[in-house]
């Protein structure tokens, strides 16, 4: 199996993470947005999981007044099931954990039974449905959240 090494997101990155975007999501950011995003590391972080210093995958979090916000994450087309996603899950939690943030909340595609399943293994329960929020496809999202202990690294 090959080893995975997670770091932040750097600006070098963004060819990257734009290609992740247009491959994975129906409405993918403009680059402006991303590199905007990158850009408020007051507010926001970017990691990307690397292999052999190829990136492969992406995470993006915002924080907010009670916790954190999954923004995206994203497997380079043809890396997927490959335990990409759960290192970025894996490392974001540990972020949380030295953080002391204890709730955790996004939003994904209701058809996207992968994610929603790796959702549920880190704790996320749904709590709503956001109706039409995907404009381009006019498909739901599943709201879920995830509380836990401060204690959890």
């Amino acid at each position: 199996m090959s080893e995975f090494e997670v770091r932040l997101a750097e600006r070098r990155d963004l060819e990257v993470l734009m290609e992740i975007e247009r491959t994975q999501f129906p409405e993918p950011w403009t680059q402006g947005m991303m590199l905007d995003e990158l850009n408020r590391t007051d507010t926001r972080r970017y990691t990307v999981c690397t292999e052999s210093g190829v990136v492969v995958g992406y995470l993006g979090v915002m924080f907010t007044d009670d916790g954190m916000h999954i923004n995206s994450i994203g497997v380079v087309t043809g890396h997927e099931r490959r335990g990409i996603a759960r290192t970025l899950m894996d490392e974001c939690w540990t972020d949380l954990a030295q953080r002391g943030i204890t709730r955790a909340a996004l939003e994904v595609a209701v058809s996207n039974a992968p994610a929603i399943a790796l959702y549920y293994s880190y704790g996320f329960a749904p709590v709503g449905i956001r109706k039409n929020y995907y404009q381009a496809t006019k498909e739901d999202a599943l709201v879920l959240v995830a509380e836990f202990p401060s204690t959890l690294a």
